[in-house]
This record gives C-alpha cells, sequence and structure tokens, in this order.
C-alpha cells in the first residue's frame, strides 16, 4: 500500500472544513498509508515586504524540508505548476507507488513555498488557475489524491 504524505501550513480553524477533511482521511484509509503533518505558518507583519516574506518563507522550508520522508516522491503544490487530469493524476500516483512506494505532497502557506522547497520537489502541480483559500486547497487535494486512487481502482466514484 502506497504511503501518502500531505505537509501543510497552518490548521484547518473551522469545523467543516475538519469534518470535511476527516471524511476524505477515512476514505483514503482504505486505498493508502495517510499522514498529515500541520506545521506552524510564519507569523508577519500586517503589510510585510518583501524581504520579510522571504525570511518566513525560508524559516518555513527548513520545517517543511525536515518532514519530507528521503525516498519520497515529493510533489510542490503551486501556481506555476503543471496541470493534470484525474486520469493523469491517478496514472502518476500509481507510477509512483510502483517506483518510490511514498508520495509527499506539500501545501505552502499564503505566500506559497521557498524556491528551496519546490527545487527539492520532482514535480511541482497546479490544481487551477485559479486561487484558493488553503484551507480548501487541503480538502480539494485530499478529494483529487481519493479520486486518483478510485481512478486506479476502477471505481464508480469517478463517472
Amino acid at each position: 500500500m502506497i504511503g501518502v504524505k500531505l505537509i501543510t501550513l497552518g490548521t484547518l480553524k473551522e469545523a467543516y472544513w475538519r469534518d470535511a477533511a476527516a471524511e476524505y482521511e477515512k476514505r483514503l484509509g482504505a486505498f493508502c498509508r495517510l499522514e498529515i503533518v500541520q506545521l506552524k505558518e510564519e507569523r508577519l507583519s500586517e503589510n510585510p515586504s518583501d524581504g520579510e516574506i522571504r525570511q518566513a518563507l525560508e524559516r518555513e522550508a527548513a520545517k517543511i524540508l525536515a518532514q519530507i520522508p528521503p525516498k519520497a516522491y515529493r510533489i510542490a503544490l503551486c501556481v506555476e505548476g503543471r496541470q493534470l487530469t484525474s486520469e493523469e493524476l491517478a496514472q502518476r500516483l500509481e507510477q509512483i507507488g510502483e517506483t518510490h512506494g511514498e508520495v509527499c505532497l506539500i501545501i505552502g502557506s499564503s505566500f506559497g513555498l521557498a524556491d528551496s522547497v519546490k527545487n527539492s520537489c520532482q514535480m511541482r502541480l497546479s490544481v487551477s488557475k485559479l486561487t484558493f483559500p488553503h484551507q480548501l486547497m487541503r480538502v480539494l487535494l485530499l478529494e483529487t489524491v481519493y479520486r486518483g486512487f478510485n481512478i486506479i481502482r476502477g471505481t464508480r466514484y469517478h463517472k
């Protein structure tokens, strides 16, 4: 069974986000060993300078990089990433399972991810050209991964 590690900055504050994420976490248990790591987002001033943002991203990067399993296939979620169809993602997950045995998906903070994290990843993935709140992105990513595993298994979930 493939391992899926999701590293994310920040917490799910509202109960409806936690409930939605918990539902997909439960469902994913049939397909993978899921681990979710929530790291604390760095605090910034009300109107941070570019330098402050870069420094905060680097501090977050150190925390993220410390959590990545050494043999995992690493995917950074970022706006400049490649967009895949659900079927393409399913195929990629299947390949990763066969070659690496574990995938690590990384969602950055509201200012994204440091280049050091992106450069450490084998893939950059964009779910959409649209911008989403990070809490929604976590739920959306869990659903996307769940859909991918359903495609691999040929269930009726993905019609």
